[in-house]
């Protein structure tokens, strides 16, 4: 659809094809996300040790550096995000990005590979330098831009599989996010443990190699699934959307509201309305409001007008905003999870048998939990809820998440008082308890994630404008780039701190020795910030409002402007003709 000045509105055009869409389409991607996570969840267990062991930083280095690239490739879904809205398919900017991570995976396996290329331990923070930090930050750069890219396009493009309007599709929308959860969690099962046992155990450099076969092995099954897929036609770039509300609300700011909204200017046309594109005004933001006004005897142009829809895109985003930084201190607790948890792994008893488990595969745990559990919620309790609720989904989007921010906070209790009981029975006993203690809460905050992840992707699917689906979804992968970001800032900040109040003058999470820290107090921290950050969490859920409580009846309207286009037609005819006889100003 394209206004009557030519500026473009309504961006994705399904291909209509009887073979496309539904679940046929989906189980491409399924395969490819659990064969593109064998690698990528296997990096985010044991890159800390391979940053402390191989490329030698020292304990909070390693830990800081993990988490800060794990935050920017997670941060780099948006980029994935955005150009699949605005320059390329979703297909295709898959396949882009995943020959990018291929990429990185090469150099990772060239410098892990040749020790001269690996630097040697110097006792600092970091002994990266010269060429070798060069190969080293180009490595990763590259892997977390291509994972990043992919993981900010395919969730979107197995969701475009699915019609949101038709109550049906709807329902198998919920079930596809929770089959792509229990996707990626079997392959980031077998990740955690056959590929971080092959790093940790024969050599990194083959541990790479298995990483990059199944990273392009899931690119060719995807490419594969073409013909099948109900693609979407990128359009205008979102962002631009959004900033053209924002100036035409700067340069109306002087604009004086008409009491009646509907006098706001809006696109009335039988093809828009029956489209299900518009969206009705809301009273929120009112300030933005100004975007739309639309004097008498003017035409709408860019950066002077929006639309009553494109101002309701902006506010939409706007409302998601509270929500996504609520959720962003959940991953700062998963982010001490992938770090300094498995850095408690290797100080206690990792054997099984006769079996020498490594730390990093300590992960499997609550992973094999959501493996099981994921299909138990799906056929049992969804139902169940469905029934008691009346809801399609069984829970709301938000009470899912909230069920998960819950759960992280006990998890970092129960993480905590598990490390007073490590370092006790070792500085005391000189016993390394067993490395399964920290199961208890790895599988608890599993449990959080099962919820909370896949509550936010549908939930920002769902609710975002239809051309801003992927740069939406990519919001759920951003709460998880802020919290590892937000671990890093703690990190720093609890050392300088409590360095200057405790009696050795040394921070909480200071030096190499973990026995003379106290990480305990650190994950108590997080548990009491978490309790705090969920009151602020119920506060915004209550406050939201979703965007079907606001669906627009599509009958009624047309109804009610089938007589006001051939008015508004007439108007904007005579007005031109006037145009025409004197230059705009």
């Amino acid at each position: 659809m394209v206004l009557n000045n030519g500026v473009k509105d309504l961006m994705y055009q399904p291909m209509k094809n009887p073979r496309q869409g539904g679940f046929n389409a989906t189980y491409f991607i399924f395969v490819m996300m659990g064969l593109d996570n064998i690698g990528f969840v296997a990096n985010m267990a044991s890159l800390v040790l391979y940053f402390l062991f191989i490329m030698h930083f020292d304990l909070s280095g390693s830990a800081t550096t993990t988490t800060n690239y794990l935050g920017t490739t997670f941060l780099l879904t948006l980029v994935g995000g955005f150009i699949s809205d605005t320059y390329m398919n979703r297909l295709n900017t898959c396949l882009l990005f995943g020959a990018i991570e291929l990429l990185g995976y090469l150099l990772l396996i060239i410098q892990s590979h040749y020790p001269e290329m690996q630097p040697k331990p110097c006792g600092k923070t970091s002994c990266v330098h010269g060429s070798k930090a060069l190969l080293f930050y180009a490595s990763i750069c590259l892997v977390g831009l291509g994972g990043g890219g992919i993981r900010g396009s395919v969730p979107s493009l197995g969701a475009d599989q699915f019609d949101y309007k038709d109550t049906n599709e709807r329902k198998q929308l919920a079930s596809f996010f929770n089959w792509l959860l229990l996707s990626i969690t079997i392959g980031a099962t077998i990740g955690v443990t056959f590929v971080v046992y092959v790093s940790t155990k024969v050599s990194w450099d083959k541990g790479f190699i298995i990483s990059i076969i199944c990273a392009f092995v899931g690119l060719l099954v995807i490419a594969l699934g073409k013909p099948f897929y109900r693609v979407r036609v990128p359009g205008e770039s979102p962002f631009l959307k959004v900033l053209e509300v924002l100036v035409a609300s700067v340069r109306n700011w002087r604009t004086k509201l008409p009491q009646n909204t509907a006098e706001l200017f809006e696109i009335r046309d039988h093809e828009s309305v029956a489209s299900g594109e518009l969206i009705p005004h809301s009273n929120q933001f009112r300030f933005l409001d100004k975007a739309a006004v639309l004097p008498k005897g003017t035409i709408p142009r860019k950066w002077r007008a929006c639309s009553v829809t494109q101002v309701e895109e902006v506010k939409i985003l706007t409302r998601m905003m509270p929500i996504l930084l609520s959720t962003t201190l959940m991953n700062t607790c998963l982010a001490q999870l992938q770090t300094f948890s498995v850095q408690q792994g290797t100080m206690m008893n990792t054997s099984l048998g006769g079996f020498q488990v490594p730390s990093a595969c300590i992960p499997v745990i609550p992973l094999v939990f959501m493996s099981v559990l994921i299909p138990v919620y799906e056929f049992t309790f969804v139902p169940i809820l469905r029934k008691v609720t009346g809801h399609p989904n069984g829970v709301t989007h938000l009470q899912r998440v909230g069920v998960g921010l819950v759960l992280s906070a006990i998890s970092m209790t129960i993480a905590g008082i598990i490390e007073v009981k490590r370092k006790h029975e070792f500085v005391h006993h000189n016993h390394r308890i067993s490395l399964f203690w920290l199961s208890i809460h790895y599988a608890i905050f599993g449990l959080a994630d099962m919820f909370t992840l896949v509550g936010l992707m549908e939930f920002f699917y769902s609710e975002a404008p239809v051309g801003m689906r992927s740069l939406s979804t990519s919001f759920s992968w951003l709460s998880l780039s802020l919290g590892y970001y937000l671990s890093s800032a703690f990190v720093e900040l609890i050392n300088t701190v409590s360095g200057k109040y405790t009696k050795s003058k040394r921070g909480w999470l200071e030096g190499a020795d973990m026995n003379k820290n106290h990480m305990e107090l650190f994950y108590w921290f997080l548990a009491i910030l978490s309790l705090l950050n969920f009151g602020n969490y119920l506060y915004w859920a209550s406050w939201y409002k979703y965007k079907k409580d606001v669906m627009i009846d599509q009958e009624k309207l047309l109804k009610q402007w089938s007589g006001r286009i051939d008015e508004s037609i007439s108007t904007n005819a005579s007005f031109i003709s006037k145009q025409q006889q004197a230059p705009l100003t």
